[in-house]
């Protein structure tokens, strides 16, 4: 991702890599994906409140409650 970053990476290899779906951010992806679940858990359950005691849930939970304590940290970027 450095040589991405610093557009050391030819215009070809970049589409190759793109071509197979390759993730250029994986902290960006993940959140995104942890994100997707929340979604598909309050369509269920009605609410956001995952329990990490959960066993279904756990990692979700364990996401949420992060998110919760980055907020209140004021460390969570706008965007999310």
């Amino acid at each position: 991702m450095k040589s991405y970053k610093k557009n050391a990476l030819s215009s070809d290899r970049i589409q190759q890599l793109n071509s197979m779906g390759f993730i250029w951010d994986p902290c960006d992806h993940s959140w995104n994906e942890n994100f997707d679940q929340l979604c598909v858990f309050k369509t269920q359950h009605g609410h956001c409140n995952v329990s990490r005691n959960d066993e279904q849930n756990t990692s979700l939970g364990q996401w949420v409650r992060q998110q919760r304590v980055s907020y209140k940290k004021n460390a969570l970027s706008s965007d999310r």
